[in-house]
């Protein structure tokens, strides 16, 4: 930013900010997304009017300009200051994507309150043992969640302040955000000065392979992912992007995106409606999309049988993450995109997020073959200032770093990340901290354990092969599930397979659960044949001989697309007893 740049931001912030120029200068989040004012009569939120029943081509959308959010966010800061909600609190927010959602989450950045982020769909259970370790001060949510946050007792130890979104508050009491941000602000708007080590927010992870986790997010973690996500994509300001996922939502405005949020369930993106993505994307020329691959999934099955797809002439890039992207997927949807498009598979978690990145053309044009001969899936290259290395596998905790650790290129182990977006703690679980960080020499030098394994190539490019918690040893090895799961994936009847261990005697079986594709009309017993036959031609599944067929794998809540193993697994016990039975009673 010029000197020339930066005086033009802080006069125009001047009539909301006590201090414009703390704003531009500290490491708080908040003042990128502030930098966007400059945008001034640009769309920055358009949001579905009219009811669910309504055709997505007839929909209505308002639309919100940069000014308007940045003064509604300003008027957001301010009276959350003066209800004593600032600096160091905690706020749980339970709000869909919307404009609430987004000025909320940038007046808390902007106070310094730490934003508590948590999964609706990870059920009462879950989300009341975050809540209980998160200790919040204040929670601000629409009615449904004060509904269910009284009736399960969330929070009731440390609560103060009570913050509803929507018309008037119910019998829970407390205020409303509109009550709260009604004040008009005269250059009195306060803005805390973040250094990039100091807290922003806390996310919890999804819970999909173990407990959920609050993973603390610094300035500077934030930060960096836009650095990432900018540089990477080539992404600029001004570009529409289609929001189906929350938190890519939270990032489009710092990006100076206009962002276009559609008529979905963002926790259900497997049962979208493809016109409410079609649809807007033609209307408003979007340029940029994320989504799950299930979402993905959802939208390319629509378009099979179709006489005449049409691309989405305005669409530059879909990003897709959260599980592995099949390359089957990939084609069908990379139909929409114009010929100078691609869709990328970003790989990262939670707490570590862009790790490496790869584009559909490298995987159909290269590497999905290795992939369907059993190598795993490639999710390419590291992205840049971050460090990847290989280790070996270790279910119990490493103290400190030492490159004695690292395994060779080509050989499969636990996959390791050090950098600037890299998480440093779980909050107030040093247990689970212990477990996955690795402390380096340095106070700021942390390695993150992604909880997955993989190998680097000879030509550096990284090949996930399952988290390390699913892999399956047998007495006569350890087999991996992605590149077991490949070789079966690749059949046309196959939809998706999942590897599992079941305990038989002293020894773990290994188990290949298979759903079929959804149009297949082959039966069982026919493909069943064809998949042993597979199985036996290559190494990594010769010892598979057990194959079940399921209806549908349940999945993970956030992305519908990380299958939910650990309970396959006992299915799978479960189906082998029951038939085992029959066989003995049949003698």
């Amino acid at each position: 930013m010029t000197s020339a740049d930066s005086s033009s931001m802080e006069t125009a912030l001047r009539p909301w900010l006590a201090d414009p120029a703390a704003a531009l200068g500290s490491a708080n989040i908040a003042g990128h997304y502030l930098e966007q004012v400059v945008r001034g009569d640009q769309s920055a939120i358009l949001t579905p009017q009219g009811p669910a029943s309504l055709s997505p081509t007839a929909r209505p959308y308002s639309s919100l300009t940069y000014s308007e959010l940045i003064e509604s966010t300003q008027r957001c800061a301010k009276g959350l200051a003066e209800a004593g909600i600032g600096h160091g609190a905690r706020v749980v927010l339970m709000v869909p994507p919307s404009a609430e959602l987004v000025r909320l989450v940038y007046a808390l950045f902007q106070v310094g309150a730490v934003p508590v982020l948590v999964d609706p769909g990870m059920g009462l259970k879950n989300i009341g043992r975050c809540l209980e370790e998160a200790e919040p001060s204040a929670f601000i949510g629409i009615s449904k969640a004060h509904v269910a946050r009284s009736l399960a007792g969330w929070g009731r130890r440390t609560l103060r302040q009570r913050v509803t979104v929507g018309k008037t508050t119910g019998w829970w009491g407390g205020t409303t955000l509109d009550r709260l941000c009604e004040s008009p602000v005269n250059g009195d708007a306060p803005f805390f000065a973040a250094g990039e080590h100091d807290p922003a927010a806390i996310l919890f992870t999804s819970g999909s392979t173990g407990v959920p986790k609050g993973a603390v997010y610094t300035h500077g973690v934030f930060g960096e992912q836009v650095r990432q996500l900018r540089d990477l994509f080539g992404i600029e300001g001004g570009e529409i992007d289609l929001c189906t996922f929350p938190l890519f939502a939270l990032f489009a405005p710092v990006l100076g995106m206009t962002s276009i949020i559609p008529r979905m369930d963002a926790t259900r993106p497997a049962k979208v409606d493809p016109r409410e993505i079609l649809e807007p994307a033609r209307r408003f020329g979007v340029s940029n999309l994320f989504g799950s691959p299930a979402l993905l999934n959802r939208v390319g099955r629509s378009l099979v049988g179709a006489a005449d797809v049409q691309p989405l002439p305005t669409l530059r890039r879909a990003l897709s993450a959260g599980a592995p992207v099949s390359p089957q997927i990939l084609e069908r949807f990379g139909k929409l995109l114009p010929r100078d498009a691609r869709i990328f598979t970003p790989y990262g978690a939670t707490e570590a997020l862009p790790v490496t990145v790869i584009g559909s053309d490298e995987i159909l044009q290269d590497t999905r073959e290795r992939t369907a001969h059993g190598a795993g899936t490639c999710v390419g290259r590291t992205v840049p200032d971050l460090d990847v290395r290989i280790i070996r596998i270790s279910d119990g905790p490493i103290e400190r770093w030492t490159d004695e650790l690292c395994l060779p290129t080509g050989e499969i182990g636990e996959i390791v990340v050090r950098g600037r977006q890299v998480t440093r703690e779980y909050f107030r679980r040093p247990d689970l901290t212990a477990l996955a960080k690795i402390r380096g020499p340095g106070a700021d030098d942390v390695w993150h354990r992604m909880g997955d394994c993989g190998y680097f190539d000879d030509v550096g490019r990284l090949w996930f092969c399952g988290r390390k918690s699913q892999r399956v040893v047998t007495s006569s090895g350890t087999l991996f599930t992605d590149p077991v799961e490949g070789i079966f994936n690749a059949h046309p009847a196959v939809f998706r397979s999942a590897l599992v261990g079941v305990r038989r005697g002293n020894d773990i079986e290994p188990v290949v659960c298979i759903e079929r594709e959804a149009d297949s009309t082959m039966s069982w017993s026919v493909l069943r044949e064809e998949l042993l036959q597979l199985a036996k031609e290559h190494e990594v599944t010769r010892e598979i001989t057990t194959l079940l067929p399921h209806r549908s794998f349940p999945v993970d809540i956030r992305h519908n697309s990380k299958i939910f193993r650990e309970r396959l697994a006992p299915w799978a016990a479960s189906r082998l007893r029951h038939r085992r039975s029959h066989v003995a009673v049949g003698q």
